[in-house]
């Protein structure tokens, strides 16, 4: 099955100042997507952004296939302008998945700002067995809090200005829950997206405590393949492309 397509826009609405969902419909029935993959999105109508953007997956619903995006530059701000009916042109599903966690191993969740597009699927995937902790700089930018809430077992949020929930980092949230349990012999695994720096972070600290893991990476793409070389990150196995290799990778694999 291709995995070029083409889509008709279903929705593209605003969750907040600059962060939208867009709701896609397949003209033709399309690959499966798995938690952690990603789409190359067609941005605007001409030559001017030339390339595809890439967006993780975030939910498959009946009425279509769904993705977040925060408007940074000409190419979100483009499609934030896509009215309902448009048709774009996509490729996907694309690169490699998270791996499912073993037998009576508890996943924790860890998201931080628009990260939570990738872990969300996650999250609907695990029916409630999974602990979530989501950080974002303020109130508004904690995206799709309730529904987060009912996939959960657990869910802790924070905030850098302490607008809502705790006022810390998602990498101090993480400290504190592997901390809490240190005398329990429950086994954990550890998925996570977010900023570069805040996955070093909370990598560091998985592995300190012997904790399994996976990171999602957010590299500048440009063709989506791993042909052009473009997204390259050094490994412990040399340098891997996010968007073949990855962009899900075992947290003791990253040399950061």
């Amino acid at each position: 099955m291709s995995r070029y397509f083409r889509a008709k826009i279903a929705d593209n609405h605003s969750l907040n100042s600059k962060t939208f969902l867009i709701t896609i419909s397949p003209f033709k029935k399309a690959p499966a997507p798995k938690p952690g993959q990603f789409y190359m999105i067609e941005a605007g109508d001409s030559y001017d952004p030339l390339l595809k953007r890439p967006f993780s997956f975030f939910r498959k619903t009946s009425g279509g296939i769904q993705f977040l995006y925060t408007v940074k530059g000409k190419g979100t701000s483009l499609m934030k302008d896509y009215k309902r009916g448009k048709v774009i042109s996509i490729i996907g599903p694309l690169g490699t998945g998270y791996p499912k966690p073993e037998k009576g191993v508890t996943p924790l969740l860890v998201a931080g700002g628009t990260g939570i597009a990738s872990i969300f699927s996650l999250a609907e995937n695990f029916s409630k067995r999974s602990c979530l902790m989501y950080g974002a700089k303020c109130k508004d930018e904690l995206l799709i809090i309730n529904e987060l809430k009912c996939l959960c077992n657990k869910s802790v949020v924070c905030t850098d200005d302490g607008s809502a929930g705790e006022k810390c980092t998602v990498a101090d949230l993480l400290n504190n829950f592997i901390n809490s349990r240190l005398a329990h012999t429950d086994p954990y695994v550890l998925y996570a997206c977010g900023p570069k720096p805040m996955l070093e972070v909370i990598s560091r600290i998985a592995i300190k405590h012997g904790i399994k893991g996976y990171v999602s990476l957010e590299e500048n793409m440009a063709c989506g393949f791993g042909a052009c070389l473009g997204c390259v990150v050094k490994t412990v196995n040399g340098y891997k492309r996010v968007c073949k290799e990855g962009p899900v990778f075992p947290i003791e694999e990253i040399i950061w």
